[in-house]
């Protein structure tokens, strides 16, 4: 599903090699773009392509408590607060800005940390 941000889908397949790799989860549409669920019911991230007219070819995502705010101050050029779900912590990623793959799956993996299940969570990371 490239969009015009994305028209060889390569920043898309990416993204859902990323979160393809964790445990019990299940991509489907929400919101009329690709979203990545725990055990089909919780969110943790959404693919973006010009949402709403934005320009932003990204993500959004859960994040541990902080970590939002901490990201947007320290380089705002790459992480926003994303709207409808920004007030919850969610975190905004630029793809758009030569992303670093193994930085995008390690936010990708918080992500899913901080949504799943403990005993899922363990299983990405046991000492977390």
């Amino acid at each position: 599903m490239p969009g015009s941000f994305d028209p060889d889908g390569e920043t898309l397949a990416r993204l859902r090699r990323a979160c393809a790799a964790l445990p019990e989860v299940e991509e489907r549409l929400s919101h009329g773009s690709p979203a990545w669920f725990v055990r089909g019911k919780t969110t943790f991230v959404m693919f973006v392509d010009d949402h709403h007219g934005d320009g932003v070819l990204g993500f959004w995502c859960a994040a541990p408590p902080g970590v939002q705010q901490e990201l947007v101050d320290t380089e705002p050029a790459r992480f926003f607060r994303p709207p409808y779900v920004g007030h919850r912590g969610w975190l905004g990623v630029r793809l758009d800005v030569e992303p670093d793959w193994d930085e995008v799956a390690g936010i990708v993996t918080d992500a899913y940390c901080t949504v799943a299940p403990k005993t899922l969570a363990r299983q990405v990371r046991p000492d977390g």
